[in-house]
């Protein structure tokens, strides 16, 4: 994978920046090597512009000023402007256990009750009775069901296996509405967290009528073992200062890019620590056990409404078994770990790890967006 300048110029490539000059964000595209701002009246958010029948050939017809060059921005050189998530309004809504092989690493969390030390005997029990049998599982299928019916015989039944492969994909709130953090920016661990890692994803971005517009990637930040002492606690586990990350920009659908290149997408990890640590993985859309539009339809639709649109993390194949430190303790971060999420047609996402509570503060939120618009003339 390569976050190489080339990539941004092949497609339609929106997103937005902090612009210290008006104490507030704007709109911008990539063009030519630069990032320029289109913030209008007519587009005064990723949210409004995404509710276009047609973002990219709106954003082509738009003009504006450049802020500053696309490299020093991914670089973090610039000092005006500043990546932000490249949403706003919407709603951060994921989806988990998607991918068999990260479905099975969910049972060992949930059989471990968050203690890594048991990981490792439960991993080779679990796979000695489901092995690679569910790679091919199409969720909710009938074949789906005998599988289910005879893990339940074997007694490793668990409530993760049931949104893996059963009818209903789980569907939980990531973030709040303005608290992801973009590209370049520190990514933050509870506190209390001892076992976690990354979560390298594709994040579709869907307007309200359940359109999907574009694609990005994201890191959803997991607490293992957080997770793992109850599915009660994901909320805890998944939603703190800092915890999601998105960016670097959306890439809009156009004659350059569909959701089959979602579908067929590949995306690369890499995490370096300070210690000198380094470890590389991947996730392929290729293994999702569920098509993307169909998770779309499970969260937005008649049942449930996104007036401003939502974001939607589709799930990761990954999941770090490798020990770091301790034999059989797996991964887990380290504060101070970089984490860079790529993809050929999306950029390269990179974050510090911190904890949550050293991670800057979220005090920028829905009614100080407004206030800014309003202010700036852009409502």
């Amino acid at each position: 994978m390569t976050s190489g300048m080339e990539i941004f110029g092949t497609g339609t490539f929106v997103g937005r920046v902090w612009r210290s000059d008006v104490s507030g964000p704007s709109v911008v595209v990539v063009r030519d090597g630069a990032v320029v701002d289109i913030t209008s009246k007519e587009a005064p958010t990723v949210r409004d512009l995404l509710e276009k029948d047609d973002p990219a050939a709106f954003v082509r017809q738009q003009k504006g000023g450049a802020l500053g060059s696309l490299e020093g921005l991914l670089n973090g050189t610039e000092v005006s402007v500043r990546l932000l998530a490249p949403v706003d309004l919407q709603a951060v809504k994921a989806c988990g256990v998607t991918f068999a092989r990260s479905m099975v690493e969910r049972v060992i969390e949930e059989r471990a009750a968050g203690n890594p030390d048991l990981a490792l005997k439960i991993r080779e029990k679990v796979s000695s009775i489901i092995g690679d049998s569910l790679r091919n599982l199409k969720a909710g299928s009938p074949e789906a069901a005998k599988v289910k019916a005879a893990l339940i015989e074997e007694g490793v039944w668990s409530q993760y296996l049931e949104v893996g492969i059963g009818p209903d994909a789980e569907v939980f709130s990531k973030s709040q509405v303005m608290s992801s953090v973009g590209h370049g920016a520190d990514v933050g661990l509870h506190p209390i967290s001892r076992w976690n890692n990354p979560e390298p994803e594709i994040v579709l971005a869907v307007d309200s009528q359940g359109r999907v517009k574009g694609a990005t990637l994201g890191n959803d930040v997991n607490l293992r073992d957080i997770e793992g002492r109850s599915a009660l606690l994901l909320g805890k586990a998944k939603d703190n200062n800092a915890s999601c990350s998105i960016g670097p920009f959306i890439r809009l659908f156009d004659e350059t890019y569909s959701l089959d290149d979602v579908r067929n997408a590949d995306l690369a990890l890499r995490i370096e620590g300070e210690d000198g640590y380094v470890l590389n993985g991947s996730s392929s859309m290729k293994e999702i056990s569920r098509d993307p539009l169909d998770l779309v339809s499970q969260t937005i639709g008649r049942h449930h409404q996104y007036p401003d649109g939502l974001v939607l993390f589709m799930g990761t194949l990954f999941a770090p078994v490798e020990d770091r430190d301790t034999p059989g303790q797996g991964f887990t971060h380290k504060v101070g770990d970089v984490v860079t999420i790529s993809n050929d047609k999306l950029g390269a996402l990179r974050n510090r790890v911190l904890l949550s509570t050293e991670c800057d503060p979220w005090t920028f939120g829905t009614s100080h967006l407004m206030r800014n618009l309003a202010q700036r003339g852009l409502l």
